[in-house]
């Protein structure tokens, strides 16, 4: 009994968009068509792919194990569709990057989108663990991440590493001031990042190595969200000194006892590693580090 190409392709929208109506806008149908793709599969092999309701859809548990294998499927038939194109010297294609922090290659992904016009770019932001989930889950060709991670599916290129900054409001009382120490900080209103975020995580290691305490303030989504709760004086923020940017509202301070360093990554799947798209930037971005 023979699959439907197009039933799977259907079924793997669905899957990774997780709705109908996100699936039949990338697939350029229309939301009934891809309903009946999705059923028509089910009942051709007596199965459930997905449980649904007027709300959202979830996939089965065989549902889970059948997007493994497509997931599979479409990047190798992206690969053989990019072997075909390659005679058009990346004239056309796509590229998308989930970034920590886009800062660290911008530089890079503008001499690529000028050498390269006809590549569409995509970057999608969040933390290291959400740039991780979107590499594995083919939603991501390159991720670039904020703590280094041991993986052999993974080829890694180190970026750089820097310390860790405090910052606070121009109106704060250690405006003033040239540097810190982790004892400041014990007990002191915090802007925390997210859970996932590689910046809190590191703090909260150097704190408790010292024997200090975190006192969260407020507990932030982002980097931007997280400067603007220290330029109302929320609290206390802490960045990558790579990271602090220009800002005349807020001012940087080292810490003068912290040891550890924030680490940049940039990564790709080995199995994609090949791919014309993703070998170029990464040729770029190495060459920009010679």
């Amino acid at each position: 009994m023979s699959v439907s190409h197009a039933q799977l392709k259907a079924f793997h929208a669905v899957a990774v968009h997780g709705s109908f109506t996100k699936a039949a806008e990338r697939l350029f149908l229309t939301q009934p068509a891809i309903s009946d793709q999705v059923r028509k599969l089910e009942e051709r092999f007596g199965v459930l792919l997905f449980h649904r309701n007027k709300r959202s859809v979830r996939l089965t548990d065989l549902g889970e194990r059948l997007l493994a294998i497509t997931q599979r499927l479409f990047v190798i038939e992206a690969e053989a569709q990019e072997l075909l194109q390659e005679s058009q010297a990346l004239q056309t294609g796509s590229l998308i990057l989930a970034v920590d922090a886009p800062v660290h290659v911008l530089p890079q992904i503008a001499r690529f989108c000028e050498r390269y016009p006809g590549i569409s770019v995509k970057i999608e932001t969040g933390n290291t663990d959400e740039s991780l989930f979107r590499l594995f889950n083919y939603q991501a060709d390159l991720a670039l991440l904020g703590r280094d991670v041991s993986d052999e599916r993974l080829l890694c290129v180190p970026l750089r590493n820097d310390p860790m900054v405090a910052f606070v409001s121009r109106h704060h009382p250690w405006a003033e001031r040239e540097s810190i120490c982790l004892a400041d900080l014990d007990d002191t209103p915090l802007v925390l990042r997210e859970h996932g975020s590689v910046t809190r995580q590191t703090l909260e290691e150097e704190m408790a190595r010292a024997g200090f305490r975190i006192r969260p303030a407020i507990q932030v989504e982002g980097r931007e969200a997280a400067r603007e709760a220290v330029v109302v004086g929320i609290g206390v923020g802490v960045v990558s000194a790579a990271e602090f940017g220009a800002d005349s509202r807020v001012c940087a301070l080292p810490i003068t006892d912290c040891t550890r360093r924030l680490t940049e990554t940039l990564v790709c799947l080995r199995e994609q590693s090949s791919r014309r798209v993703v070998a170029t930037f990464l040729d770029m971005v190495r060459e920009s580090l010679t």
